[in-house]
């Protein structure tokens, strides 16, 4: 297929960055854009960015002009890492142009007629776009990807609520200090440390649980009927965020049956054959001691959610460990992703 032309918002910060390396090789979208601020724009990446992540940018990236966020951008598909603020004022002025939009911001997030998606989870929730055309009269859209803790918190508990039917659950995170940006935490703040505060980020946790969990009904979003309580603090791991859960059911099963159900799981048949598509976005480790960041977080591309320790649970039903690659899955990894099931769904030609 000939390649779709794509242009990537906020290219220098780091999920910019990771945006660049899961595209600059990719069987169908074409970078031909970056778009960066005042500050990086009308200078080359090379000279406006300071790559941060493993591995070095693309020799034919390095050489692009950043463009300004005013600018009148090419391409079919923006990628987008902007700010939240920022992303408030520039993706509908590219929806309203014909771009579909794949935002990583929590900007539009749970907007009543946007799509927060993850494939393997709510894929079937793009259905919203028809309701977003209608409302708001764009040739193109916005499609959202979740919360980085919430994306290893769902995807671990979307075979078992398709299963066994979540009815509540507690989440207590550990979340990786590359979650907080670059530079991130202070040293003196992160290191010999645990912060037990992340602004807005419970509450991120709550809400999009229980959207992605939920259900198309007459065209809209009903979100699922759970009751989540989540506290999240900040680890002084670099990458890689790590939830423990406990979890009631409506219908109780036992570990085994948990494990069982965790390791057939494959979302729907549409997400099968995407590029970045994990063949299991969830793997299940039965060792005592895992799943941990650092030797899970790049599994499969950095692309799964891995589980382990699944045993049953003396206050709810049953216990798990997750652990998510947070900038890759829970960020430029997931738009990516939602991107490829756009053009698998006729959305994106």
């Amino acid at each position: 297929m000939r390649k779709i032309p794509a242009a990537i918002l906020g290219a220098t910060g780091v999920v910019g960055q990771r945006f660049i390396q899961m595209l600059a090789e990719h069987p169908w979208f074409e970078i031909i854009a970056l778009v960066g601020s005042e500050r990086s724009a009308g200078r080359t990446y090379a000279e406006a960015s300071r790559w941060v992540i493993p591995g070095n940018p693309p020799e034919h990236v390095n050489e692009m002009p950043i463009l300004p966020l005013d600018a009148s951008i090419p391409g079919r598909v923006a990628f987008s890492a902007l700010p939240v603020d920022v992303a408030r004022q520039i993706e509908p002025r590219l929806a309203e142009a014909g771009f579909a939009v794949c935002s990583n911001a929590a900007t539009f997030r749970l907007e009543p007629d946007v799509p927060v998606i993850i494939p393997e989870v709510n894929g079937d929730h793009i259905a919203l776009l028809e309701e977003q055309h209608k409302n708001r009269g764009w040739k193109g859209l916005i499609v959202t990807s979740p919360n980085c803790t919430t994306t290893g918190i769902v995807m671990a508990l979307k075979p078992l609520h398709q299963a066994y039917e979540v009815v509540r659950f507690m989440a207590v995170s550990f979340q990786a200090i590359s979650g907080a940006g670059h530079p991130g935490v202070p040293f003196l703040d992160a290191s010999d440390n645990l912060i037990p505060f992340i602004q807005g980020e419970e509450e991120k946790i709550e809400r999009e649980s229980r959207a992605l969990l939920g259900c198309m009904r007459n065209g809209r979003r009903v979100d699922a009927e759970i009751i989540i309580s989540a506290q999240s603090n900040r680890a002084p791991v670099l990458h890689g965020h790590t939830i423990c859960l406990s979890v009631g059911f409506k219908h109780k099963p036992s570990p085994q049956e948990a494990i069982e159900t965790l390791q057939k799981y494959r979302g729907p048949k549409l997400t099968w054959t995407l590029p970045s598509a994990p063949a299991h976005p969830v793997i299940v480790r039965h060792e005592p001691d895992r799943p941990q960041p650092r030797r899970d977080r790049d599994t499969d591309h950095g692309m799964v959610t891995t589980v382990g320790r699944v045993r049953s649970c003396p206050l709810l039903d049953l216990r798990l460990v997750s652990v998510v690659h947070n900038a890759i899955r829970g960020a430029a990894g997931g738009s990516v992703l939602n991107a490829e099931l756009l053009v698998a769904a006729g959305y994106i030609k």
